[in-house]
């Protein structure tokens, strides 16, 4: 049975400052935890965008993932396509808009499957530790956008 996760944050920030931040790999170990980031291989119509195969190393776990929709400065989409673990991820998504009163609201959801012998104890540990991730990769994105100088008009 599938696990999903949704993480909803409002960040007092730009919405397309905290895209660039999260779209970015390079800037990836920025972020808690993460290790190493690197391109595999460039998306079709942007380097970072659909098509772009992503590998993250986050303590002892290494996946890959690809971007499967980019719609700046609103949408980012991916599935994790590789994990040094039993996984099955059916797809992630991270959506930008403007809050009222300034600011972005960020809503991030994940859907997977841990496929082995008491995976939905392993799923519920992975959802907790996952939420977390995103809460807090989601607040450093606001803080990194909101210190980020304006884009030129």
């Amino acid at each position: 049975m599938s696990r999903s996760i949704r993480v909803e944050r409002r960040l007092d920030a730009p919405v397309e400052a905290v895209f660039e931040i999260l779209a970015d790999h390079a800037g990836y170990d920025r972020f808690g935890g993460i290790r190493r980031a690197e391109l595999l291989r460039p998306g079709t119509s942007d380097r970072n965008g659909v098509g772009a195969l992503r590998r993250v190393t986050i303590g002892p776990f290494t996946f890959d993932e690809e971007i499967t929709a980019y719609e700046p400065p609103s949408r980012l989409d991916y599935l994790i396509v590789k994990l040094n673990l039993p996984y099955e991820h059916e797809g992630g998504s991270i959506r930008l808009g403007p809050a009222d009163g300034g600011g972005t609201d960020a809503i991030w959801t994940s859907t997977f499957e841990i496929p082995i012998r008491l995976g939905g104890v392993a799923e519920r540990a992975f959802a907790l530790v996952f939420a977390r991730g995103f809460d807090k990769t989601l607040e450093k994105a606001g803080e990194l956008a909101a210190e980020a100088p304006p884009a030129p008009a």
